[in-house]
């Protein structure tokens, strides 16, 4: 018996990324796993070397008649008992079996996608109660939120390795470079705060906007952009301050990535942040697209070198309360023992 992951995207992003982590854990604890996924060669050196079994499938657009039925085969090969859809493409590949279908809900998507499924499952309880405002029926839905962990493994990175010198504040932003992600705002506030340094790890459409706004505000000297990485630890055990100004966010595991590795955070008040964050308790929030107060609160955070390690003393213990990856784990375990699938 096996659960089967379907994961229909092929570029790389935050749910993309906690697939990889979700597969690790469950690889950990001993679920039989396997994973029908869209080609990329990353993933699939990774659930190779996580000895977990997988083929790559279109999961193409509405005129693809192959993907579900050839799903399907795969899902009988492995005795597949429960599938799990990551995202709409996903779902709408998912085939029908001798087996539970549960959805992964990581935003407000449409749930037409998800229609006669078994069970869906929510990493906000925001998230979870939309779902039941649109009519799902509240005992098929779950709340599990993301894990965070900070590999003990895990070093700091040279700073002079990307021209960053070893004595300025060091702020750190993750996520896509996509105009939901807000890193305008990030450099917007940099020019208010003349000594830090800002790196921002990822990549998108607006990687040509950004490095030119760089220049018009004047720096360009201060900002790093790295890319796409895959050694996120080593970033936040790096930096002094985690900025997350993102306008549009459903959950921000960013936020709790941060906290795992006990970095401070300064967040825009958006749905996932504003939801997770305790003000002033475990984060600062500051309103979306305000990028004076973005500055100023990270401003407070450079001069306060006591409140530095209370929000990062405090974001560590709400990891270890509620997002470690052996209390996700369990709840994960008792959804797929509900259905039959364990």
């Amino acid at each position: 018996m096996s659960v089967l992951h379907l994961l229909g995207t092929a570029g790389e992003g935050g749910a993309e990324t906690y697939f990889l982590d979700l597969a690790r854990a469950f690889a950990q604890a001993e679920i039989p796993q396997s994973a029908a996924i869209r080609a990329n060669a990353r993933r699939e050196e990774v659930l190779t070397e996580l000895g977990v079994a997988h083929q790559t499938f279109g999961f193409g657009g509405p005129f693809d008649l192959f993907t579900k039925p050839q799903v399907g085969q795969f899902a009988k090969q492995q005795d597949v008992k429960l599938a799990l859809a990551w995202m709409n493409r996903a779902a709408r590949h998912t085939p029908k079996g001798a087996w539970a279908r549960v959805g992964r809900l990581g935003g407000y998507y449409n749930l037409k996608y998800y229609r006669g499924f078994d069970a869906l499952v929510a990493n906000t309880e925001d998230i979870a109660e939309w779902v039941v405002g649109q009519g799902w029926p509240a005992g098929k839905i779950r709340y599990i939120p993301n894990f965070a962990a900070a590999p003990p493994e895990a070093r700091a990175v040279d700073r002079l390795t990307l021209r960053t010198p070893d004595d300025v504040p060091l702020l750190l932003a993750m996520g896509r470079l996509h105009e939901s992600k807000a890193h305008d705002v990030a450099l917007q506030a940099l020019r208010q705060i003349p000594d830090a340094f800002l790196w921002i790890a990822g990549v998108g459409p607006q990687e040509a906007k950004l490095k030119a706004m760089t220049e018009a505000l004047g720096v360009q000297t201060r900002v790093r952009f790295l890319g796409w990485r895959t050694d996120a630890s080593a970033l936040y055990r790096t930096a002094d301050i985690c900025l997350f100004p993102s306008r549009y966010e459903p959950l921000g595991n960013v936020v709790i990535q941060a906290w795992a590795h006990g970095l401070p955070v300064v967040a825009a008040a958006s749905q996932g942040p504003s939801a997770l964050i305790r003000e002033g308790e475990d984060g600062l929030l500051v309103p979306v697209d305000d990028a004076e107060a973005l500055a100023t609160a990270v401003q407070r955070l450079l001069d306060d070198t006591d409140l530095r390690r209370r929000l990062a003393a405090r974001g560590i213990l709400r990891v270890a309360m509620e997002f470690s990856q052996a209390a996700v784990v369990h709840h994960w375990r008792n959804l797929f023992s509900d259905l039959g699938a364990l």
